[in-house]
């Protein structure tokens, strides 16, 4: 799962930054709104980063973590704040029952 997720941030990062070359920040949430098609699209976006806080905002105090760095890059940046807040979770060490 750790290798999926850090393909996906490599890739997702890269064609972000092409597209941030090509039309800045700005002009991101300006394609955004540009129609009823792109607004469903940034509203999808929207509601998936809520639901995304809500799940690290939960954890991070079930797991002692703090969760502010993830939620302000997840506002300015959407999925790239969920994505580090998996990548950098501890490991979780396998506990073995005594026999």
């Amino acid at each position: 799962m750790r290798t999926a997720l850090i393909l996906a941030f490599a890739a997702f990062g890269a064609f972000s930054l092409y597209v941030m070359w090509q039309v800045g920040y700005l002009g991101i949430w300006q394609a955004g709104m540009s129609s009823p098609g792109a607004w469903q699209v940034l509203v999808d976006l929207v509601l998936m980063s809520c639901i995304a806080l809500g799940y690290m905002w939960h954890d991070a105090q079930r797991t002692g973590r703090s969760v502010w760095p993830f939620a302000l890059i997840t506002l300015a940046a959407g999925s790239f704040g969920p994505m580090l807040y998996l990548l950098l979770a501890p490991r979780r060490t396998l506990q073995h029952a005594p026999a």
